[in-house]
């Protein structure tokens, strides 16, 4: 099979990996598709509470029309003991699998290349793809694992001037419905979601989401203060310290401007939405605050463009963090 086959059966396992998202918590969103004779018998994704993992429900859909078949997964099946069920690897092991591609090598040290070893070492052909959407749907894991800290997304609605309110810190709404719904959608998929305590104080944020058949994937609601945080809430005071976002892998970083420019002077954002709302306000409040740049030679080669679309009457432009 070529190189372009895996590469979209993958695309397909990451779409899949989607669902899990944040429910799988404290685990991996993973998926996972066994395919055979060019057709899927076999499809997964972590479950919530992390378990069943992508693997075991591909295999158990798939039964005994496993056995010679692929198996395309977006992380190295797990191949250390756990109490809560067997390991991924022992099962594909037992399956009569022919071959295994994989997105992304685990990096957990239980984990780390020991999978892809013992099935090689049994025969299994494996190959390890390097795929950008299994990557891109493992970033928080990835961030997690590696880094310690969630990977972190900068949401910013801004006026045309990049003004976030008037001059009387008048802020609902910049941007439309449409923008609106599709932040939701965002948040949805997160674990976290963070402002600071002057746009607490301000605006009484819900933070929830609110579109039908989502709500239940409201992310937990963190606030950047030094102080005690509201009841529901989780107070953050230093965005560097160790284990201050718990076990969360994805954090949702809202406003307002002091808590952006926090994340940013800290080079803790990986991605940037910009949603930009068709108005221009003038002497209104900056999106961002001072971000202790010393020259403008330290702002290039930072950021890269990898989506822009239509909203309605706004426009979004995505970027992510050249590292």
């Amino acid at each position: 099979m070529s190189s372009a086959d895996d590469l979209r059966w993958l695309d397909a396992a990451a779409a899949l990996a989607a669902r899990g998202r944040p429910l799988s918590r404290p685990n991996p969103a993973v998926g996972a598709v066994v395919v055979k004779d060019g057709v899927v018998v076999g499809r997964g994704w972590t479950q919530a509470g992390g378990r069943p993992h992508a693997e075991a429900g591909a295999l158990a859909q798939a039964n005994d029309a496993a056995r010679g078949g692929t198996l395309y997964v977006t992380l190295e099946p797990c191949a250390h003991a756990s109490q809560r069920g067997p390991s991924c690897t022992s099962l594909v092991l037992a399956s009569g699998l022919a071959r295994v591609v994989i997105g992304v090598e685990d990096p957990d040290p239980r984990t780390a290349g020991s999978g892809i070893a013992a099935l090689r070492a049994a025969g299994i052909a494996v190959e390890l793809s390097g795929s950008p959407a299994a990557r891109a749907s493992l970033a928080g894991y990835l961030t997690r694992t590696t880094l310690g800290r969630p990977h972190v997304t900068l949401k910013l609605a801004t006026s045309l001037d990049g003004k976030i309110a008037i001059p009387d810190g008048s802020s609902q709404w910049i941007t439309g419905p449409e923008a609106r719904a599709h932040c939701h959608v965002e948040r949805a998929r997160t674990d976290a979601i963070l402002v600071g305590g002057g746009t607490l104080r301000a605006d009484s944020p819900r933070l929830d989401v609110r579109l039908p058949g989502l709500e239940p994937r409201s992310p937990q609601r963190m606030v950047l203060t030094s102080g005690p945080a509201p009841e529901g809430w989780t107070g953050v005071a230093d965005i560097t310290a160790h284990g201050a976002f718990g076990d969360a892998q994805c954090l949702f970083v809202e406003g307002g401007a002091q808590a952006a420019a926090t994340f940013l002077a800290a080079d803790m954002v990986d991605r940037l939405l910009i949603y930009r709302a068709p108005i221009i306000v003038g002497d209104g409040l900056p999106c961002i605050g001072d971000i202790g740049l010393g020259s403008l030679a330290g702002a290039h080669e930072r950021w890269r463009h990898v989506d822009r679309r239509t909203l309605g009457s706004d426009a979004l432009d995505v970027y992510e963090r050249l590292r």
